[in-house]
């Protein structure tokens, strides 16, 4: 495995890529043994790095995270003199956490960083390179759960409404902006559907979503009527699209980023009078808090999202019924 630095992480990314047809099909006694004879923080958190990618599949964007979380324990303890993960004690991880805290980093923060650390080292645990983990003891920062922020349904009929159907790129972008908010995809996945992944007959869609994991989500008569005149009116007739594997196409033929689709909806969000922030995130919490709003059963809008954790999904009950709360409170003459 090449040696860099792990808060390098576009050095890291590379020697990713150059050791990934090595390491993918070797069975993981190969791998393990490999990894034990390794003591060294720096080589040790690039193998970690290496294992969320080729055995979790984990995105890059989450990657990327824990690089630059596992980099600043790197670097913490380069300054110290420290390469042996096995010095690396309670008091250490403390000692990394108590530096966010004086560099004025929010709670949320700190416990992404010692949520990375801790699957850092269960994998060393693992591995057979340290007896014991030392994050073990660290208590999570205690952290004020955010209820999602979502759209009112007159907001989102406003938000589905703005883009032109006289024009390809309008075609394009209501197609788009509509199946977001009829699967309640995450942009990521909207942007990496090829067309294989819907299927217009049946009605659904089948994103690949966090650890390359499929699933079957129903698309709503509306947004199969958008995705209909986008792909039969602008996208096959198009010479520059027509030949691309993916679903969304730019002009010049290439994959739809969801940088673009980020600056598209605060553009159209803009455009039908929204003043509150926009995000594709929100119209993703939009379409599960208005699904259990609608009667939906929580299990179902579970799998619709994809979430491995029934208690993710669960955040959006609150949300939905704030409706229920705010009509008590303005009818009941008690309230």
């Amino acid at each position: 495995m090449h040696r860099v630095r792990a808060n390098t992480w576009r050095s890291w990314r590379a020697a990713s890529k150059r050791t990934q047809t090595h390491t993918r099909h070797k069975p993981d006694a190969i791998m393990r043994g490999r990894y034990c004879r390794r003591v060294d923080l720096h080589g040790w958190i690039d193998a970690y790095l290496d294992h969320l990618r080729v055995e979790r599949a984990l995105a890059n964007n989450t990657l990327e995270a824990y690089a630059r979380d596992l980099g600043e324990l790197a670097r913490l303890a380069d300054e110290v003199s420290i390469s042996d993960v096995r010095l690396i004690d309670h008091g250490r991880v403390l000692d990394y956490v108590a530096t966010g805290y004086k560099q004025g980093k929010s709670a949320r923060s700190s416990a992404r960083q010692l949520s990375a650390l801790r699957g850092f080292f269960k994998f060393l645990v693992r591995e057979g390179a340290i007896d014991a983990n030392p994050t073990e003891l660290v208590d999570r920062p205690k952290l004020a759960r955010r209820l999602p922020r979502v759209l009112s349904h007159e907001e989102v009929l406003r938000l589905l409404a703005a883009p032109r159907l006289d024009t390809a790129r309008g075609v394009r972008d209501s197609a788009m902006i509509h199946l977001m908010y009829a699967s309640g995809l995450r942009v990521s996945e909207l942007c990496a559907l090829k067309l294989g992944d819907l299927d217009r007959k049946v009605g659904t869609v089948a994103p690949l979503g966090k650890g390359k994991k499929r699933r079957i989500v129903p698309v709503g008569q509306a947004a199969l009527e958008r995705l209909d005149l986008y792909i039969d009116q602008v996208r096959t007739n198009a010479s520059s699209q027509s030949s691309s594997p993916y679903l969304f196409v730019s002009p010049r033929g290439t994959r739809f980023t969801r940088q673009g689709f980020w600056k598209l909806l605060k553009a159209y969000a803009r455009k039908s009078g929204i003043l509150s922030p926009i995000s594709p995130h929100k119209l993703r919490h939009s379409f599960a808090t208005h699904l259990l709003r609608g009667g939906a059963d929580l299990r179902a809008v579970q799998v619709m999202l994809g979430h491995a954790d029934l208690g993710t999904t669960e955040i959006y009950t609150r949300v939905a019924h704030d409706h229920v709360r705010t009509a008590y409170d303005r009818a009941h003459p008690r309230a």
